[in-house]
């Protein structure tokens, strides 16, 4: 199977590569399944009933969040109503939403997509993860209940995140970074054949500051004084992300390459 994920959309900048993009990639990269991670997709903070049915018709199968998954605060009142999006499921339990959820893929296999949060420097600070991915494993174990599994790992601390792409290795078919909007160089096949990669990165202006107008985060560095709102930096944007291949006996992952299209960033187009 063919498991296309991209990285936290920022912006309208980031939304509108994204929607030109993926129908291009799914059919380029003979893609079954996709998975956005959303949660800057509203101006930047968190994400919209409206930005998630584009995303969605714009070809994703499931949308994943993070720590800003309910800064719109009308996320509360649907994310319990659409399948198709989740925030992570170590957030406390009766939290609005799911963080996991089982998902057939277009070439008809069971696909179970869960969204994690890391701890380390991160707010709010969730439930352990790591117990987290343990409970949604044995709800739905790989080559059982799912055919395939990816865990969106929402964290800051590239050290966490490596560790939690040991603890799942052999039990999932992916596992992917997403928050520091920055991708990382190390895409491999962990030793029991989990795909890992920290960070996918960002869909947004690399000429920015993690997605963001650079004119107010670098004031705040310099004076230690907001002057005004964070928004989203509004040039070029590079869609980011991974391509993963798995094999549909074990769900164990084949191949794994990164996705970079478009903007400042070197070009990568997965050759698997």
């Amino acid at each position: 199977m063919r498991i296309l994920f991209l990285g936290d959309m920022v912006g309208k900048t980031g939304r509108t590569a994204v929607y030109e993009q993926l129908p291009k990639l799914r059919k380029a990269l003979n893609t079954d399944f996709v998975i956005v991670n959303g949660e800057n997709a509203a101006s930047g903070f968190g994400i919209t009933k409206k930005i998630l049915h584009e995303t969605l018709e714009a070809g994703a199968d499931v949308v994943t969040s993070g720590n800003h998954a309910f800064d719109q605060k009308e996320t509360l009142g649907w994310a319990s109503q659409e399948e198709a999006f989740l925030r992570p499921a170590n957030f406390p339990k009766g939290t609005a939403g799911r963080g996991s959820n089982l998902v057939e893929a277009q070439n008809g296999a069971r696909v179970l997509v869960s969204n994690i949060m890391g701890r380390v420097f991160m707010h709010p600070e969730l439930d352990d993860p790591f117990q987290a991915a343990e409970r949604e494993l044995a709800a739905c174990p790989m080559g059982e209940g799912a055919d395939a599994v990816v865990i969106d790992f929402h964290a800051e601390a590239t050290s966490e995140a490596q560790c939690f792409g040991h603890f799942v290795d052999g039990r999932v078919s992916l596992v992917v970074g997403t928050h520091t909007h920055v991708p990382t160089a190390d895409h491999q096949i962990l030793t029991n054949g989990t795909a890992y990669m920290s960070d996918a990165g960002m869909c947004g202006d690399y000429d920015s500051s993690l997605g963001m107008d650079k004119e107010e985060p670098l004031n705040r560095f310099l004076t230690k004084v907001s002057k005004t709102r964070m928004e989203p930096a509004t040039g070029e944007a590079t869609v980011c992300g991974v391509l993963a291949v798995t094999d549909d006996k074990t769900g164990l992952a084949t191949a794994i390459e990164p996705v970079r299209i478009g903007g400042r960033l070197s070009q990568m187009t997965p050759t698997i």
